[in-house]
This record gives structure tokens, sequence and C-alpha cells, in this order.
């Protein structure tokens, strides 16, 4: 059977448990010597075997052949037989990252030689630790061996792996009872003398029935003696045919221990879509959404009640279907978050720091690739702060701080967009030498004395701008900020930041749940019809002469009890000046605010309400910087969509 069709699920499913082993592995760091411990090591273990049945399947045998060995490390742990410490943790790390690379690889079809050499560094560590524990006086094979009931499998005769197989099996009822003898051995399985053929002893109170249902949930077994009672070798396997199928049943509830399968009487109730196929669909029902509104329109200007009803029932329908494509596409922050706990913890290691890491808000949802973008914007703020944010023990001690410094990753919801904060309790952003640096760069004026938060913010967001006396492995190159900013301005976001000497730095990270399809104000300047997300709109008033006044030669808006400063879109774009065609002809200005900053935009007419398909474009060289993408409107003609972070 061709299993490359089922290649991507394998590497869906290998993600994740990779995932989990690493944050087990966090665990079982903090845990080493304590009661959570022994929880840690079983969890690695499950998603180790069940990467390496998975694998075996499909026929990755470098992946399935590093799995072996990185599970029998595990199984000497777990029956004390190796000791955990900083070496031996700093293996298990080492392993999940190359079992990563080695899991992509095999996809790719592309060999791996860091594996390879993985696997042999793991097979002499179990084979040192054997030979030691065969010279002790406190054991012999004599002691260890364990009685029980004789067990003989025969498998297919065109089992495909037929070691991995037998492993498996061995495994498999290593979970009803304690195996023993088993002939040929373990480490022979994978020779090419193999023939299929295995026995072994079982000690178990359960009974030939359900041993033998254990053995053959593994697939490809053509016959199970147990205790002298042969069993029929026609009988039907309780596992899959090619048993492909028992093994993803059994990845599929990674955390299983009973390799039954259990069939619950329904079906399934979720399914995997490539995210493609959704980012297709999201352009075609924006597509729908253009022709509603010039349906719409059209109907309007035709004044049949009849079409108009008929357009008003396909425009709630389109909303629906809308919604429900939108809400496929939502997915819990922690589906990224989760390797963040590693990146961390790596990097504090590297620079002999210690750091107290929390992630909050996993439950919030984003656009699924739109998180997938940011994920690499907060691995260089989180990497930034470990390496210039927070101190070492000594100097935070000398400080009067606790030697373990706090870094927190957070996500919450505010309205229609999503906040993400990476904070951290450090020594802060040096002003003064910011402001040096950028005076020596001659990026500001040699008399300015105090920087703003958004003047320190766009000179740390500068292209190789960077304060640091040393270059790292982790940061110093001046494109961490920068990086970080750049990639939440294409998303149409805004990035701030806070920080305090002495006491930290925060940067804060405001993004749209989502960019496909937003609702929008429309505003008139001239002869062009300009789109303003509504979700940075706060209100809209008439500009009459009393509202506004000037303040050190500019312009600002009185609103009620506040001073906003006003921007006029007609000077933004280069138009003249506005001129009424009637002395009762007033200009309007539109609120906007992005988190605490707020301004008034002022502009010529408002045109109404209307939800836009947002298209991301290049803009020309030396272009206008106001605006974050296009969009055509309900009457086909194209409009530019106002980028409001750029203007506050």
């Amino acid at each position: 059977m061709d299993n490359s069709q089922y290649a991507e699920l394998f590497l869906t499913e290998s993600r994740e448990h990779v995932a989990a082993i690493n944050s087990s592995l966090l665990e079982l760091e903090r845990e080493v010597g304590g009661p959570g411990a022994a929880a840690a090591v079983s969890a690695i273990f499950r998603s180790v075997h069940t990467i390496k049945g998975m694998s075996a399947t499909m026929g990755y045998t470098g992946v399935a052949d590093l799995s072996h060995q990185l599970e029998t490390v595990l199984d000497r742990v777990r029956s004390d037989r190796l000791k955990i410490d900083s070496e031996l943790m700093d293996l298990l790390f080492h392993s999940a990252d190359v079992l990563e690379k080695a899991i992509e690889a095999a996809v790719a079809g592309r060999p791996d030689v860091e594996a390879n050499e993985l696997v042999g560094s793991l097979r002499a560590l179990t084979a040192a630790e054997s030979t030691a524990r065969a010279k002790s006086p406190l054991w012999s094979p004599a002691i260890s061996a364990t009685e029980g009931t004789l067990v003989r499998v025969q498998l297919a005769a065109d089992t495909p792996l037929a070691g991995v197989r037998a492993f498996m099996i061995v495994q498999a009822v290593g979970r009803v009872g304690t195996v023993s003898s088993v002939v040929p051995p373990l480490d022979e399985l994978q020779g090419e003398g193999f023939d299929g053929h295995i026995t072994f002893h079982l000690a178990t109170s359960a009974d030939a029935a359900e041993i033998e249902r254990t053995i053959r949930a593994m697939g490809d077994v053509a016959s199970v003696s147990i205790a002298g009672h042969d069993t029929d070798p026609r009988a039907e396997p309780t596992g899959g045919e090619s048993g492909f199928t028992a093994e993803f049943e059994i990845s599929s509830a990674a955390m299983a221990a009973a390799p039954k399968p259990v069939k619950t009487g329904r079906e399934a109730r979720n399914i995997r879509i490539d995210l493609r196929r959704l980012d297709n669909m999201m352009n075609l029902v924006g597509e729908l959404v253009v022709a509603r509104g010039r349906l719409s329109q059209l109907a309007s200007e035709l004044g049949d009640q009849t079409l108009e009803d008929t357009v008003n029932d396909a425009s709630r329908l389109i909303a629906d279907l809308r919604d429900e494509i939108t809400a496929s596409r939502m997915v819990p922050v922690w589906q990224v978050f989760d390797r963040f706990p590693r990146t961390v913890r790596d990097a504090a290691r590297a620079l002999g720091k210690r750091v107290e890491f929390t992630i909050e808000g996993n439950d919030i949802e984003l656009d699924r690739s739109m998180l997938d973008e940011i994920g690499g914007a907060i691995v260089h703020l989180l990497r930034n702060a470990v390496d210039h944010g927070i101190e070492t023990p000594a100097e935070r001690e000398a400080a009067g701080k606790p030697p373990i410094g706090r870094l927190g990753l957070s996500a919450v919801r505010d309205r229609s967009a999503v906040v993400i904060k990476v904070s951290d309790d450090g020594r802060g952003i040096n002003r003064d030498r910011v402001l040096a640096r950028a005076k020596a760069d001659g990026l500001v004026e040699m008399t300015k004395t105090v920087l703003t938060e958004d003047e320190l913010l766009r000179l740390l967001a500068r292209p190789g701008f960077s304060t640091a006396e040393t270059v790292t492995n982790l940061s110093g190159r001046g494109v961490g900020v920068d990086a970080a900013y750049t990639r939440v301005r294409a998303l149409g976001g805004a990035m701030d930041i806070r920080s305090v000497p002495g006491q930290g730095t925060t940067m804060v990270m405001r993004l749209p749940q989502t960019l496909a399809i937003v609702r929008a104000l429309l505003a008139r300047v001239g002869n062009e019809t300009y789109a303003i997300p509504l979700a940075h709109v706060s209100e809209t008033i008439e500009l009459t002469p009393g509202i506004v006044r000037t303040v050190k030669g500019k312009e600002v808006l009185m609103e009620r009890h506040d001073v906003l400063p006003l921007l006029r879109l007609r000077s933004l774009v280069g138009l003249p000046p506005y001129k009424a065609a009637a002395a009762i002809e007033l200009e309007h200005v539109v609120v906007i605010d992005l988190g605490d900053r707020r301004a008034g935009l002022v502009i010529d007419e408002l045109t109404g309400q209307e939800e836009i398909v947002v298209k991301q474009y290049d803009a020309v060289r030396d272009g206008l910087p106001f605006f974050g993408g296009a969009t055509l409107l309900g009457d086909g003609r194209p409009s530019l969509i106002v980028d409001v972070s750029s203007l506050l």
C-alpha cells in the first residue's frame, strides 16, 4: 500500500507529539527528584512510542530507529537504571530536537546524518549501562528472569518492517504483564535474518483471549500460540489489515494505554483540513461579499421590492457562510505558544540566567495563518528579553531583586483585536544609550534630550540598530525588534513599548483577529474613497470651528474634556485644502484610536459603511506609508485601506 498519501497526517501528528515531548521534558527538568518526575517520564515515553509506531508503519526507518533507541533510554530512566542529571537532560532535549528534524527530513525524503549519529550515541549509552549492571554482584540473569506463559507469534509473510512490528507486539503485551526470555533478543529484531517468528514468556493475570487480542491489535499477525493452545491462523486480526489503521487509531488518542481498539458506535466529529483549502474558501467568500455589495446596489437602483428581498436573503446567507468559514480558521494561541517555554529555557541556559516563564490567555483564538506569521516575531522578543532585559542572578541580587527573573507572555481580547504582550522584570531599556547611538548615527537631532515611547520604538525598530556591545548567538545584530515590528505592521497590527529603568520592559502587539474580511467606514476625500477599519473608529463628528484649537503651532481637536491631535487626510495624500461647495457644508472628523492613543482624522464626507475584503498589496517605492491594503467596493471601484497604526 502506498502510504505517501498519509505523509501530511503523519507530519502533523508527529509535530504535536514532539511539542508534547518538549513540554514534558521541561516538566521533568523542574520535577527532578520530585513527585511529578515519574509522570513526566511516562508522558515522554508514550509520545516517543507513538512516533515510533507511526514512523514504522510509514516506512520511515530512520525515525523509527531513533525513536526506538530513545525509548530504550527512557525505559532505563523509568526503571531507575539511569540517573536523571543535567547531562542526561541535555541529551534528552537534544534528542527531541534531532527527532523533530528527522521527522521533517523523512517526509521530505532527505537523509539525516545527525539522526544516525545520535542513534549510535543512545545505543552506546544503554550498552554501557547494561554492561555496568551485568557486572554488578546484585544482578544476574537467573535472578532477573521471570517465569510465565509461553507465547509464540508468527507474523504475516509480507509484513513490512517485520522487526519493528515484532518489537511493537512485545511492547503491547508488556502493558498487560511482564515480558521475559524474548527470542530472538530485541536488539536482533532489526537484523536481516529475522524470519517473523518470535517467542517470549509473559507473566500476567490476563487470560489467553485477552493476550491474543492485544497481540492481534498490532496487525500483520498470522498466528498466535499461547501456552500450547494454538489459535486459528485464519482468524481475522482485530487490527487493520495492513496495520496502518490500528497505528493511527492509537496515535490519535495519544495517551491511550490499552492497545485494543474501541468502537464507540458513532462517527468522529473532527477532521483535519489543509489550511490552503481554508484560504481558498475565504478568498471565494470574499468574492461573494464583493458581489453581494454590487447586487445590493443594483437592486436599490432598480427599485424592485421582490428583487431587494431576494438579495437581502442572499446577503444573510453569505454573511452566515462568511462567519462559519472565519470561525473555522480560528485556533487557540496555545498551538504556537506551547513551543516557547523550550525557547526560553534554551536561551536562559546558554546565558547562565535563571528565568521563570509564564503564559496566560492560551485559549484566546486567532486566525491560523496570522498565528503562524506572528510566531517568529514573538521568538525574537523573547530572546531579546532573556539576553538584554533580564540580568544574571548576581546582578539581580546586587540590585535587590530575586535571582530568578520573570518573563511573561500573555494574550487578551480587546474588542475585535487580540493583544499579545511580552513582559520582563529586567533592567529596562537604557534610553540614554539609545539616544547616544541615534545621535551618532544621525537619526535624531543633536539637541534632543528625551525620547518618547513612540520615538524609542521607532529607533529600536530600525534595521541594524542595536546598543549591544557584543553580538551573541541570540541577539545583538539589531534585527529582533525590527523583525517583530515589521511583521506586526505587515499583518495590519500595531506595536508599542513600555520600559521603566530597573523595573523591566513590556512589548505590546495589537493584531486583528483576522485579515480577510472587516467592516469599514467609507470616507471621501476629493474624488477618492478610502476605507477606515471600524475596529479603530471611536466616533464621528462634524468639524465645527469651535472645536479646533492651535497648540504650539499644531491643530488639536477639543473633544469634550479631551485634547486630540488633528490630522487632515487631504494633506496626508497631497491634496489642496478643502473648499466647501456651500456655506453650510462642513468637513467631518473620524476619531480613531489604537489602544490608549487617539487622534482626529479630518475627511470631506462620510459615505457609509461596508464589509470589505482586505487584499494585501506591494506599495510603490517612496509611496505613502498610510495604507495597509486595498479593496473593491460594492460598485466595483478600488479603495485604499487606511493603516491607523501608521497615523498614531
